[in-house]
This record gives C-alpha cells, structure tokens and sequence, in this order.
C-alpha cells in the first residue's frame, strides 16, 4: 500500500454472495471492469474469498470480495461456507446473486436471514436475465423477490446481465446509494469535535526498535490528517523531547495524544491542566467501540490465577523483542492483577468463534477493520458473557491514569 492509498480499514467493504454457478465471479468481473475472478462452467470455480481493494465510482475506494458459493458441500465445502460467513461479518453492502432461470434457493433464503441478522443492506441482483423471456423476468421477480425483503431485508432488487453487462452501470450506481447511506449512518468523529481552527496539538509518537522505519502508524496518520482538515496544528514529537518543547510553547496545547506504550511518562511530564488521551482510545472511539470496550475493563480487577487473556490484533506484522502484544501488555497485567495468567494472541482477520474460555479479551484500536468487523467482534464476545476492552483503555487503567484519559472525551461518549 503506498502512503496516498486509503487504509482497507476506512474503505467500504462490497461483497457478493450467492450460490454456486449463479454468475457471482462475471457479476464481479462486469462491475468492476477487470478479471478479477476466474469464470468457468464448472460449479465451484471460486474456491476462496478474492479480495481487492479499488476504486468504484461513483461511490469511492471500496474493498471488492468476491465470495465462494454459500451451497458448497462435504468437508472443504464447509469450511467455504465458513469463509463465507466470516467475510459477511466485515461486509457493509451485499449483493446477493440470483440466477433468474433458477428463482430464489435455500441457500439464498438462508443468506438473507444472516444480512438481516448482522443488519447488512442488501442488494438483490437477479443474473443471466438475457436468458430469460421478459414475461418469466416479472414473474420471477414477483414471486421470488416479493417476499424477500420480509425475509432478509433486501434494500434492492435489480436484473442484470454479466455476460451483455445489461443493468451493470445501474447495479453500481445502487451498490454506491445503498453504500452512502450505510456510511453515513456509522461516520463519526476521530479529532474533529475536540479542536478548533489553530488549536495546537501535541501528538506524541515514540520512534524505537520497535516503530516501523520510514514511516509512521496508521493512527498517527489519521489524526495529523484530521486535524489538518480541520484547521489545526499538530506538532509531532518524541516521548524524549517532550518535556523541553512544552516549556518552550508560549501557548498551551488544547490536546496532547500519546502513543499508549508512553502513557506512563507521558503522564508524569503533562500538566494536569493540560487535556491527555491516545491514539489506541481515539480509535475505540472512531471505529464505535469505546462504550462496549470500556465496560470490558472491570474485567481486569477481577481477573484469578490460571485465568485466559486473549490479545487480539487487527494487523499482522513480524512480532519483535518487545512487542507489544506478546511481551508488554501480558507484563503490564500480570503486574497489575499480582495474578499467574495464561496469554493467547490472535491477528489479522483472524479471531476465535469460540471466547468463552477467556476471562477478557484485549483488543487493539483496530485501524486496519473496517467498523462492521469491530462491531461483529464486540457482539460476539457479548454473546458469550466475555468483556472485552481496547488495548489504550487498559494500559491507561494499568498506569493509574484512565479516569485522565478519558476525560477529553464528550460526556455522551462515555454512557
């Protein structure tokens, strides 16, 4: 990714759906005006989720996926299927693909119960109706799609045509409405309502062995950029240096925000008075996480010997001496509990299905999901009784200083 790409995280995820052989990969392939997906005859051609991030207009950089069929079977077809369902739980839009000579199947039925449970718009796109008459177009519209929305609650239904691209211009055109509003239903603020124009801000970023060289953290990233947009100036320094560019300001700075690894020495260098939060619960907040989160971190207070804590990253990257979620933060809470604890890890996209063998979960900002995921993650470990908190948050709790952090933040976040 170069540094001019938007983030995975910030792009709207559209995903196809469907069963096997009903045109999801041509379908993929017409909308987005490449081969994306190979095509063939053969029932079960797409084997694995293909992914790729791109522009579609009208709409903007968005994540395109293009899913195995949802009917596959025996052993490997299960474990598509679970596939399947995991890159639903990070869709923002579905298009469900419908071969028309065919009518809706269980299969279909079945996909739209889970949109409708994970309360994901839906587009309904009924494929190859170049090889239907327009009598049998109605019809089976009408009689497969009337119900539908009851059913799944599909936004839209369309017919289109891989093959004479038929409707294609106008199924983007949906998938970008439908997108829109999905967008704006979740925007929400990272920096913005805490400053004003030519506020000064004081972004603490630590550079050691362990910061990526060349370049800084999404987060970090993020929040300059935010408060460019919005008039403010942000001053980047070293935990190091801290301490001597406060005493040279002749102003005070409305905000300090602090990588969480130096929380500690950052605390102890900025005057009370002076507003202090981080990166990591900025992003809890951003991606709609903070309330659900920091619920989660009486969870450390309570914790017993021989209890599991799951460390859980939203990013892969070569693990290092020091690391944080490997190394620091199982020293932090065993120093905090006094307790013997037992530390897993996940990364990536990949997260447990089964939480309930975990005391709490931590969790990090996670700037590489996109916030459907978030919430899937959130829900998840809800619905197994497990708390789950944000990496920022415990560090915070750990040092003594949560109450500090969280005090920037509007009052309505918080409850």
């Amino acid at each position: 990714m170069s540094m001019n790409d938007t983030p995975r995280g910030e792009r709207m995820h559209i995903a196809f759906f469907g069963r096997r052989n009903a045109g999801k990969s041509s379908l993929v392939n017409a909308v987005t005006n490449q081969q994306m997906s190979i095509v063939s005859e053969v029932r079960g051609t797409t084997t694995d989720p293909v992914v790729k991030s791109m522009e579609l207009l009208p709409l903007g950089p968005v994540v395109i996926i293009d899913t195995p069929g949802f009917d596959d079977e025996g052993a490997l077809g299960e474990l598509r299927v679970q596939k399947t369902r995991e890159i639903l739980r990070r869709t923002d839009v579905a298009v469900l693909v419908a071969d028309m000579a065919y009518g809706l199947t269980d299969s279909d039925r079945e996909l739209m119960r889970l949109f409708s449970e994970q309360d994901t718009p839906c587009i309904l796109a009924w494929n190859k109706c170049d090889l239907v008459k327009p009598s049998l177009q109605e019809n089976t519209t009408e009689k497969d799609a009337g119900s539908a929305p009851d059913e799944g609650g599909i936004a839209e239904q369309i017919s289109v045509s891989a093959l004479t691209g038929e409707n294609v211009d106008e199924l983007k055109n949906t998938i970008a409405r439908i997108g829109k509003l999905a967008e704006a239903k979740r925007e929400r603020a990272l920096i913005s309502d805490l400053i004003r124009p030519m506020d000064l801000v004081i972004l603490v970023i630590p550079i050691d062995f362990a910061a990526p060289k060349g370049r800084l953290i999404l987060p970090q990233v993020q929040v300059i950029r935010d408060a460019l947009d919005h008039g403010a100036r942000a001053m980047c320094v070293r935990e190091s240096e801290l301490a001597e560019t406060l005493e040279k300001l002749d102003e005070k700075p409305v905000l300090v925000i602090t990588d969480s690894q130096a929380f500690r020495a950052v605390d102890r260098i900025v005057p009370d008075d002076i507003p202090l939060t981080s990166f990591s619960i900025l992003m809890a907040r951003y991606k709609g996480a903070l309330k659900v989160q920091l619920k989660g971190i009486r969870a450390l207070k309570e914790l017993k010997d021989g209890d599991r804590v799951l460390i859980s990253e939203g990013c892969t990257h070569h693990r290092q001496c020091g690391d944080i979620g490997t190394v620091k933060l199982p020293a932090w809470i065993r120093e905090y509990s006094g307790k013997d604890l037992i530390f897993e890890t996940s990364s990536g996209l990949s997260f447990p299905e089964d939480l309930q063998q975990y005391a709490v979960i931590v969790h990090c900002g996670a700037c590489m999901l996109n916030e459907k995921e978030v919430a899937a993650r959130n829900k998840r470990a809800a619905e197994q009784g497990v708390p789950i908190t944000n990496y920022g948050m415990t560090i915070a709790e750990v040092n003594g200083i949560l109450d500090r952090a969280l005090r920037p933040l509007p009052a309505e976040d918080l409850v």
